[in-house]
């Protein structure tokens, strides 16, 4: 840090913006003040956006950010303004919006150039200080923008208002012809065009290493999922053993961190070897969902080991002493990408004395190394496979391995680690809510149970606005920002999984509360749709509808399931018919592009197939209802209670000494039952689907 300089990012809270709090640049953070000196000043507005575990972002700042000449011309000509994409989504999306608009593609930094009236006018993402890598130099930016602003200011406009007008078009989703009414939805799902997305996410499988396309590669949790879906549904092997084969590959690869768990969001190859090291919350969250799926699909141990491990990393590595979880790890330490995660075989012989041949054969470690000179561990083969080609059984083997993994990661840890973004966001963290209702689902955990209960009620009592809705943000005692779509969304859905996995109702009057306050503040007026942005939001050129999944599942995606699912529990039937139109909305584009609307896709699938609502009720229930949490059923409504209750599905039951079972559908019952094995039987012989004709 060069404490030479300072600016007014020095009094915030954002780990990036406080990054940049010493750069000799004058920046400003996103707000009236820099937007009213723009104005004042006839300056165009460079707004730099990043995040804090963004490598790219931390090599533009040292090469230009810097470098006191460029930042001398920067501040001489523009009013500079950081912003971190994790803390306003709402303006990153608009101006990736913009960006993709102008060059066909995105990423971060985002540097993007506006007018006073903050309408984007040019941009890109990272560029050199000088001329390299077919890119035109930073400085060479600059200038250029520099000269259109002050000689071709009639063009810069009339460019912003295209631009603008662009983002608008691109929110107009509603048709009144394509709207329909409840009573025709079952003639709108067709079994025909889940194959045929199902085919779609199979054109583009790397059947070798799993996963889609070429380096780089991504997780696509939703897309597995929906491959795991169609295969339990349709009796379809490909599609499922392609996402279980995604899922063991990653697990076995350097993307996965084979000492201490955790994820990082992509590989820089098709091996899934060589991530860029950069570790996020919700990325973690989102691998134990699908994880989840996984295992109680096939049972293997590989998936049990993945969960565990990735929520033992979650609660070690980014969770707050005083509740909550930090957003992300950097990839850099030391200036260095991956130094903290890579190896020299000299160091681990060092180590492991004796064993250390064979922890190399196994890790995939050489003296020349996998990456850049070094090893990034990994494995290519199971235990059993590798402790038999060794002349070992299973459990001596695995006492080895789990001996020298501590030994490593103790050394390891000696190391200065990677820098943490402190930061606690709701959109995150209500991921994390699910993804421990899942594993407790499928593991049988308590823990997770309770750390899912914790979690939620650290929500409730730190990011509560003091009139009305959410934070998006918390950190230093102190929470700020509106709270936008995917707060409420991911939190709607994690009510949900919370009301399943513990009985207790309360968590559907949350979900209920939430999804008013969505209704009363985001809905799109022209749409079955919500807004990203709640209404009264003042600072935004653009309000703007996401319905593509990103780095995260689609909002208003995730809200169609939760209304769905929350219109038949609380026999809301506005609430169901939105659902099925923003499905509708969404089909064509989805049915073409599925990997794009893998969310959509997948609500659609299960609409297919038919929700059954399952129904647990008696004075003793809890194995009962442990035992249906462990089954696979991604089609399923779950309710259950231990007294009468005034819900619909309640009603009518029987609440006895012991465990009585329903199976409905459209409030429909057969005939109780007392035993899981039971209800299974009967989902069998329940289902929408004929899968001999399939």
């Amino acid at each position: 840090m060069n404490s030479k300089f300072s600016n007014a990012l020095i009094n915030e809270t954002s780990p990036y913006l406080l990054q940049h709090a010493h750069n000799p640049v004058n920046w400003f953070p996103w707000g009236d003040e820099a937007l009213a000196l723009s104005r004042e000043q006839d300056k165009p507005i460079l707004v730099s956006i990043g995040y804090s575990a963004c490598h790219w972002c931390h090599v533009m700042e040292r090469e230009s950010f810097e470098d006191e000449s460029i930042a001398q011309y920067m501040n001489e000509h523009f009013i500079n303004i950081k912003i971190d994409r994790e803390e306003r989504p709402d303006l990153d999306h608009i101006y990736m919006d913009a960006l993709q608009a102008i060059a066909g593609n995105g990423g971060w930094p985002l540097n993007i150039f506006l007018t006073s009236e903050a309408k984007p006018f040019y941009g890109g993402t990272y560029f050199p200080p000088e001329k390299a890598f077919n890119r035109v130099s930073w400085s060479d930016v600059l200038h250029s923008m520099n000269e259109v602003w002050n000689n071709k200011r009639e063009e810069v406009e009339e460019q912003a208002n295209r631009l603008i007008a662009h983002i608008q078009k691109s929110n107009s989703f509603a048709d009144a012809n394509t709207l329909m009414p409840l009573t025709e939805t079952v003639s709108f799902y067709n079994a025909d065009d889940c194959r045929l997305m199902a085919a779609q996410f199979l054109k583009n499988a790397d059947r070798v290493d799993g996963g889609y396309g070429q380096a780089p590669k991504f997780l696509h949790t939703y897309s597995l999922k929906y491959q795991l879906q169609f295969g339990h549904f349709y009796n379809k092997e490909e599609g499922k053993q392609h996402a279980l084969l995604s899922l063991e590959k990653m697990l076995q690869g350097g993307i996965y961190d084979q000492l201490a768990g955790g994820i990082s969001r992509y590989s820089t190859d098709n091996q899934w070897l060589a991530p860029h090291f950069e570790k996020m919350l919700y990325d973690n969250a989102l691998m134990v969902d699908v994880l989840c799926d996984a295992y109680q699909l096939s049972g293997k141990k590989i998936f049990k080991k993945g969960i565990s491990n990735i929520l033992q990393f979650l609660e070690h590595t980014m969770k707050h002493t005083g509740g909550g979880y930090f957003t992300a790890l950097d990839a850099d330490s030391e200036g260095i990408e991956g130094k903290f995660y890579v190896w020299q075989k000299v160091e681990i012989e060092e180590l492991l004395g004796d064993d250390a041949a064979l922890l190399c054969d196994y890790f995939n470690v050489t003296e020349k190394g996998n990456w850049e000179e070094g090893n990034i561990l990994n494995v290519q083969t199971d235990n059993l496979s590798f402790a038999e080609a060794n002349n070992m059984d299973l459990q001596q083997w695995e006492e080895k391995l789990n001996n020298a993994k501590a030994l490593l990661l103790a050394r390891r840890n000696e190391r200065i680690h990677p820098g943490t973004d402190d930061k606690i966001l709701l959109n995150g963290n209500a991921l994390l809510i699910t993804a421990l209702c899942k594993a407790y689902a499928a593991l049988g955990d308590d823990a997770f149970k309770s750390s899912a209960v914790e979690l939620f009620n650290f929500i409730y009592t730190n990011f509560r606005a003091l009139t009305t809705g959410l934070h998006h943000t918390f950190k230093n005692g102190s929470a700020k920002f509106p709270a936008f779509l995917d707060d409420y969304a991911y939190l709607v859905q994690a009510c949900i999984h919370l009301q399943e996995i513990t009985s207790d109702q309360s968590y559907l009057e949350r979900a209920k509360e939430l999804t008013l306050h969505l209704l009363d503040n985001f809905a799109d007026e022209a749409s079955p749709f919500f807004f990203y942005t709640h209404h009264g939001q003042q600072d935004i050129v653009v309000r703007k509808v996401e319905i593509y999944d990103g780095a995260t599942p689609s909002a208003n995606g995730i809200m169609a399931h939760n209304l769905l699912y929350l219109g038949t529990v609380l026999e809301e039937k506005a609430w169901t018919e939105r659902g099925h139109n923003m499905i509708r909305l969404v089909f064509n584009g989805m049915k073409k592009y599925p990997s794009s609307f893998a969310v959509w896709a997948g609500a659609y699938l299960v609409q297919t197939v038919g929700v059954n609502e399952v129904v647990l009720t008696g004075k003793r229930i809890s194995d009962e209802l442990r035992a249906v949490l462990n089954e696979y059923l991604p089609n399923k409504i779950l309710q259950s209670s231990i007294r009468e209750a005034d819900y619909p599905l309640l009603h009518n039951k029987a609440f006895e000494d012991t465990a009585t079972i329903y199976l409905c559908k459209n409030y429909n019952c057969l005939q109780p039952t007392k035993t899981v094995n039971e209800l299974v039987k009967s989902l069998q012989n329940f289902s929408d689907i004929n899968t001999d004709s399939q």
